[in-house]
């Protein structure tokens, strides 16, 4: 990955805590959006957001249907994990 893109990214998720925290609390394994808004003291409103936009960027991956409401389960991707990893790095989050 290009350095401008990545940091393109970094700058992407660190500018909403919602994005930092869903990402930080995906990079400690998968977990449905309401695990990650009661690990991470978050509205789910906030976290689905947050879900919604991050996949948009291809840093997370939802592991169950589309079709799928209740009980959806998402994790960080390999991309994620690396822009996660260069996020904590810099102490940027």
């Amino acid at each position: 990955m290009a350095d401008f893109d990545q940091w393109d990214e970094v700058s992407y998720v660190i500018s909403s805590r919602y994005r930092v925290e869903t990402l930080r609390r995906l990079s400690e394994g998968p977990a449905t959006p309401s695990l990650i808004a009661d690990d991470r003291e978050m509205s789910i409103a906030h976290v689905s957001r947050a879900l919604q936009e991050l996949r948009e960027s291809d840093l997370v991956d939802l592991l169950v249907s589309e079709d799928r409401k209740k009980g959806r389960v998402y994790d960080i991707t390999e991309k994620g994990l690396d822009i996660w990893e260069t996020i904590e790095q810099k102490n940027m989050a």
